[in-house]
């Protein structure tokens, strides 16, 4: 069998389709990163600088992709289907270039949940690249989702908010049982989607059952009244548990 890779932002939904894959057995020998450096179509953009700590808690080497900024890049009549083509091309590029040295991709790993915009060019990426798509959270049921994340024991910290109804005393906090019952009903009262799929809010991955050991983080907070985003200055991995 081939060897995988991992599409891995270091957030909740790439972490469960990496942790998922390596629960069936799959050969899972990258993790790739991009690292947009504006605002993207395609890519979750913050705390991604972190992956690289989570791959090391994970045991998996992580390659980085560093396009330049899509914004300063844009053209001014470009439509949303070009600018995701065109977000698309590094990491084609880099996925082609793993293909050559793996002898190979078998398949690919993406935490897409119901993003048609970016499930549909991720296919159309790993079929040209002759590689299978894995993509367990693909329309599945919210809640199912978030239970499950909690009963394997993933920690998952938010790192951005952006929507009605969740404030500065989101940022840092921890999505536990108590905070998914929050988002629910926020979802109902504001429409936020309990997983964040509309860019409500972005999280981190601090520790779970596919790694050896826990992030640590410290930071401090912005927060402008609509959107808010968690800037860390320090990070570290802990003692294994």
């Amino acid at each position: 069998m081939n060897p995988w890779v991992s599409l891995f932002s270091g957030g909740k939904d790439s972490s469960w389709a990496l942790y998922r894959a390596l629960q069936r057995g799959a050969p899972l020998e990258r993790l790739v990163t991009v690292h947009p450096s504006g605002d993207s179509y395609m890519y979750h953009v913050p705390a991604t600088e972190l992956a690289g700590l989570a791959a090391e808690s994970i045991g998996i080497p992580l390659v980085d992709v560093r396009p330049a900024d899509f914004d300063a890049t844009a053209d001014s009549a470009e439509g949303s289907g070009e600018r995701g083509d065109r977000e698309l091309e590094p990491l084609e590029a880099a996925l082609e270039d793993l293909a050559a040295e793996l002898g190979g991709i078998g398949g690919v790993t993406a935490g897409a949940v119901e993003s048609s915009y970016q499930t549909d060019r991720i296919r159309g990426m790993c079929d040209r690249l002759d590689a299978e798509l894995f993509a367990p959270l693909w329309r599945a049921d919210p809640r199912e989702l978030a239970d499950s994340m909690l009963e394997a024991g993933f920690e998952i910290t938010v790192v951005r908010v952006a929507a009605a109804g969740l404030d500065e005393s989101w940022l840092g906090r921890r999505l536990d049982a108590e905070a998914f019952a929050d988002l629910e009903r926020i979802g109902e009262e504001r429409g936020v989607h309990l997983l964040g799929e509309g860019g409500e809010f972005e999280t981190l991955v601090t520790d779970g059952p596919h790694m050896d050991r826990p992030i640590r983080l410290e930071y401090d907070t912005e927060f402008d009244g609509m959107r808010g985003t968690v800037r860390i200055t320090d990070a570290w991995l802990g003692a294994s548990e």
